[in-house]
């Protein structure tokens, strides 16, 4: 009777497992517990995929033998690329090459534009270098497009949901760089320009004195204008507005250069009388911030130059950001020579909204200041307290229609011409492909940009409590162990203490 309740039993049992697993394959889910839902796809992603007409096929070129902080990353892609498959409804699949693994595979992958990377492998205590593949096509119909290198910590979503969208879109958004007023073009915003156009199609335009700026641009881009602009042009402007159109406007008053030595206030070329408009008001001031970039200078000796890097206010690092879709991720930008401005929210009908702030340390100068590299900078220097950096604007700016506006008082930050910014910080062109991709996208791909793994620092600590901390990890679990043996043994004798007196 025993040995068939047994049987029974066992044989529901792998029958409920053969059930659950059967569910499991058509009701696959995971529960993310991270801050930034990391492992999450975005609704964004799931939009996409869940329209997809045709199959859309994944090819992941991996090493196998990876170092174990890669081995991770490409365990973290398939896990998403499961996600993808599941959410899809599997129009999307995918699979796995090793292109290591022989001759043929490897070629296979550099002709799909597959980068290798050299990475250290440690091994037997020697290191050797490993050529190693991370990167992915993705295929629709007849078309593909190659993700090269899937960087770890950053947004592999991104890189395949963009590549989706590529494919499948039949027409790609316009976007336009403003010319005809000193503007820079889009040839001088590279990195910007190659991230953009993944997904949108850019040119540049002059205005037409005979007609209206095409209402087919989604966004119009205005870096730096440095020549005056006729009232006829504004009037352009505020009519592409009233019929839907944006606009992302980097704009200084200043001019300044690290090998120039003054700071100074540039002809009005009527861009500050338009902006005070729509509320806010370009100052006549320089921002200086005790967050800032540090420079190297040369300082002449007897026979040589040395070299010594120093702070320099003058660059201010902006790391507080307001909560807007432009500013999503977005965790440190350089602002070369920051022009200070002013909101003043005057009409009901424009929403402004501050995206971005300087530190609390920071302070005003009129021009024309004289930059001295041997300046001493102190606490008086910085008391002016955060200040508005970064604006993003909607509503009726024109009067009539509803339109969107972002405004950075500085023309040079994302600009691959200017000296020393030939490779930009990376934050530094998210924020404008950000600030373009809120403008004129309404899938949400702008979550996705700056979606990866958030590095949280430790807060910084004393040196004594430094060595504090390392002792404590050092003797407290010596000490526990110890104190558990005590307790344990007390215990022990105490019972054999009972046992004795029992049996006397």
């Amino acid at each position: 009777m025993k040995k068939r309740i047994v049987v029974t039993r066992l044989l529901i049992f792998f029958i409920l497992l053969i059930v659950i697993n059967l569910l499991s394959f058509h009701l696959f889910f995971r529960l993310d517990f991270t801050a930034d839902k990391s492992f999450t796809l975005s609704k964004a992603t799931k939009t996409i995929i869940k329209n997809l007409d045709q199959t859309v096929t994944v090819t992941a070129y991996f090493s196998e033998d990876l170092p174990t902080q890669l081995i991770k990353s490409r365990n973290d892609f398939k896990n998403l690329l499961v996600e993808y498959k599941n959410h899809s409804g599997r129009k999307v699949e995918f699979k796995f090459i090793n292109p290591n693994e022989n001759e043929p595979q490897e070629k296979l992958a550099q002709a799909e534009g597959i980068r290798p990377v050299m990475v250290n492998v440690s091994e037997r205590d020697e290191v050797r270098q490993l050529k190693a593949y991370m990167g992915a096509t993705v295929t629709y119909r007849d078309k593909k497009e190659t993700v090269p290198v899937i960087q770890p910590g950053e947004s592999a979503e991104y890189a395949i949901t963009a590549a989706i969208k590529k494919l499948t879109t039949k027409e790609k958004k316009k976007i336009a760089f403003l010319q005809g007023h000193g503007e820079y073009n889009s040839s001088a915003l590279q990195q910007v320009t190659e991230q953009l156009s993944v997904l949108d199609t850019i040119d540049n335009y002059t205005i037409n004195d005979t007609s209206e700026i095409p209402p087919f641009y989604k966004a119009l881009i205005i870096f730096d204008p440095k020549d005056s602009i006729p009232p006829a042009h504004f009037v352009k402007l505020e009519n592409y507005m009233n019929n839907g159109g944006n606009i992302l406007l980097a704009y200084s008053n200043l001019y300044g250069q690290l090998n120039s030595p003054v700071v100074q206030l540039m002809p009005e070329i009527g861009m500050r009388k338009w902006l005070s408009k729509l509320g806010i008001t370009v100052n006549d001031q320089l921002l200086l911030d005790a967050q800032c970039r540090r420079v190297t200078i040369q300082e002449p000796q007897s026979s040589f130059a040395n070299s010594r890097l120093i702070r320099f206010p003058y660059f201010p690092i902006i790391k507080k950001f307001g909560e807007h879709p432009v500013t999503e991720g977005i965790e440190a930008v350089f602002f070369p020579f920051l022009n200070s401005i002013s909101v003043n929210k005057k009409n009901p009908a424009i929403n402004i909204i501050p995206i971005a702030y300087s530190s609390k340390r920071t302070g005003l100068a009129k021009p024309p200041i004289v930059i001295d590299f041997s300046k001493q900078w102190s606490a008086e220097d910085f008391t002016t307290g955060p200040q508005v950096v970064a604006v993003a604007l909607d509503g009726l700016l024109a009067g009539k229609g509803n339109s969107k506006m972002v405004f950075f008082p500085n023309g040079k930050f994302a600009v691959n011409t200017e000296p020393g910014q030939e490779e930009l910080n990376a934050d530094n062109v998210n924020i404008v492909s950000n600030a373009v991709d809120w403008l004129s996208d309404d899938t949400g791909l702008i979550e996705l940009r700056t979606k990866g793994v958030t590095y949280r620092a430790l807060d910084p600590v004393k040196d004594s409590t430094k060595a504090f901390i390392k002792y404590l990890n050092v003797f407290l679990p010596i000490i526990f162990i110890l104190l558990v043996g005590l307790i344990r043994k007390y215990r022990n004798q105490k019972k054999i203490r009972k046992l004795l007196e029992a049996t006397y």
